[in-house]
């Protein structure tokens, strides 16, 4: 009877958890008392959004036209499909980076078909619940990708600083080495002034008043200057009075399996940068936290729809974000605002746009790339444990010197093993030292009667065996070696396959081994990898230590009378 009802109750069990995946009235939940200042957070977010817009979209190759329409299409979809009622999404200095060598290898067409490919890839980690997978990434790997990040950003805007075509290669530190060797004869010191101008202004303005939005008014001044004092300096050129129409480029079939290696570099950082800026956004207020896979899911049609538009892949912006909230933000209206906001500067302020010098914009992803490092968190990991700081180090250092999935694949794999080496270091093996159950009186009576009690603490598992096998090694002038493993708090088949092996080579040496108390569930695991097998009788399993102990002074006993009859015609 029960049968027909498994399939619907799985059904409705999938399209409840799709549902809790779109947007609801509760996504405005107090509204009606926010709205004001959801509105000139928006616009105010909108004002810092729009430099580093046109910053990112000029970095990766794909103009600034690219940028302002990421910032509008993707921060528009992910501030009403995403998880959190306070992110705003975009394009980013991390995505940036991904990009730049993917438009270098393929060309601009290429990022739409990555971008649609990634978007899918990260719809799908939302709709099958993997939103909560960054509990799992290690906080140095964290914090030496964004350290990694952080210097690449600052390194792609060397070229435009200092006034000098790019040049070739694909490594940006390699890159940004070339500038500053093509400096010394061919650098621009006006473009090395716009920089100057747009540092002193971003660090000057928030201790004038925490709310100027710092980076466009140093934009503004250094144009101003630029125009005033007619330099000959690059600009951003001219852009589009209107949102371009979607459209998709034309690719074979065939084709699409070159670009999954990239689609998922782009997929995977827009789904940790997006989760790792609503988790910051969490903590700064007090509406409610978002939801992971809702986030993904948002973010991931966000990618799709961008690229479609002539963008570029986007992500939950975390500078962006955090002026969102501090400006007043409660609801998503906010993030809405913000890309109105973008719109209007594309319909009414093209042409002023058209005029920022490329150094003025270089200058501000410089001084938003120092700004993106927690220089008290790296601190911090460094001094906390030598593991973690090289966990830090190695991800910040493969960052900048390879990519940022191989960066966040090496520290994630170095940052696992160091644990487990951590862990195994916690495995004691040793004679059992005082406690409730032996006395330091019967310990050593125990020793004068060629008897060992060894207790092992921890975890045994393949991290820990080889040292336990060796210890075992050079046990010598012992007759009985009682094992106590009630303490053993992990056992993995390794460890259960070594402790096999160590029964096998002391019973071959003629040392009887007896175990005291291995737990239910690793008994089981025991018996069923052959160790116990390796026992010199089954009943050599006992619950009690006394009984353990008991037992072992018989077959001592009988060691002392006929040595060549020990453990080989064992006592029941």
């Amino acid at each position: 009877m029960t049968e027909p009802t498994t399939p619907l109750s799985t059904s409705s069990s999938f399209w409840g958890g799709l549902q809790a995946l779109l947007p609801s009235t509760k996504d405005y939940k107090g509204l009606s008392r926010s709205w004001r200042g959801d509105i000139v957070a928006g616009l105010t977010v909108g004002v810092v959004a729009l430099p580093l817009a046109l910053a990112f979209g000029i970095t990766t190759g794909l103009g600034a036209t690219a940028g302002l329409t990421t910032a509008i299409v993707a921060g528009l979809v992910a501030g009403i499909l995403g998880g959190s009622n306070v992110q705003v999404s975009g394009p980013t200095g991390a995505m940036t980076v991904v990009l730049v060598p993917v438009v270098a290898r393929y060309g601009a067409e290429a990022v739409v078909i990555v971008g649609v490919i990634a978007g899918l890839f990260v719809v799908a980690a939302g709709i099958f619940r993997l939103g909560r997978a960054l509990a799992y990434m290690p906080w140095p790997v964290i914090e030496g990708f964004t350290l990694g990040i952080a210097v690449i950003i600052f390194l792609q805007q060397v070229p435009a600083a200092l006034g000098v075509p790019k040049p070739e290669g694909e490594n940006t530190a390699v890159v940004a080495a070339g500038a500053v060797g093509d400096a010394f004869g061919n650098g621009s010191l006006q473009a090395m002034a716009m920089v100057a101008i747009v540092v002193v202004v971003m660090l000057a303005a928030p201790r004038i008043h925490r709310s100027l939005p710092s980076s466009l008014l140093a934009v503004v001044i250094a144009t101003v200057v630029a125009i005033a004092a007619g330099w000959d300096v690059a600009t951003i050129g001219a852009l589009p009075s209107s949102l371009p129409t979607p459209s998709v480029p034309s690719f074979e079939f065939g084709d699409l399996s070159r670009y999954v290696g990239a689609a998922f570099a782009v997929a995977l950082l827009a789904a940790i940068e997006s989760l790792m800026s609503a988790k910051v956004a969490d903590g700064m207020t007090d509406v409610e936290r978002h939801n992971p896979d809702r986030e993904l899911f948002g973010q991931g049609l966000a990618n799709i729809v961008a690229p479609l538009f002539g963008g570029m892949p986007a992500t939950g912006a975390i500078a962006r974000t955090a002026v969102n909230v501090r400006a007043g933000a409660r609801t998503r209206v906010a993030a809405i605002a913000h890309s109105f906001t973008l719109i209007l500067v594309v319909l009414f302020a093209s042409s002023l746009v058209a005029e920022i010098p490329l150094a003025a914009l270089a200058g501000v992803l410089m001084v938003t790339a120092v700004r993106m490092v927690e220089f008290h968190n790296i601190v911090s990991i460094a001094r906390s444990t030598r593991s973690d700081a090289v966990v830090l180090a190695l991800t910040a250092v493969a960052t900048v010197a390879f990519d940022l999935i191989l960066a966040v694949e090496i520290g994630v794999v170095v940052a696992a093993f160091l644990a487990l080496r951590s862990v195994a270091r916690t495995t004691t093996f040793a004679p059992t030292p005082i406690d409730r159950e032996v006395d330091t009186e019967e310990e050593r009576q125990l020793l004068s009667e060629h008897i060992v009690a060894y207790r092992i603490d921890g975890a045994l598992f393949f991290g820990a065996t080889q040292r336990f096998l060796n210890d075992l090694a050079r046990v010598s002038d012992v007759r009985v070696i009682i094992l106590r493993l009630p303490d053993l708090q992990v056992l993995d088949a390794t460890g259960a396959q070594a402790i096999g092996e160590m029964v096998e080579d002391l019973e071959r040496r003629r040392i009887t081994v007896l175990l005291k108390g291995p737990r239910p569930e690793h008994q089981r695991l025991l018996q069923s990898v052959g160790a116990l097998g390796q026992l010199a009788s089954e009943h050599h399993v006992f619950a009690r230590l006394d009984d353990a102990i008991a037992h072992a002074r018989l077959h001592a006993l009988d060691a002392d009378r006929d040595p060549a009859l020990c453990a080989a015609e064992p006592v029941s």
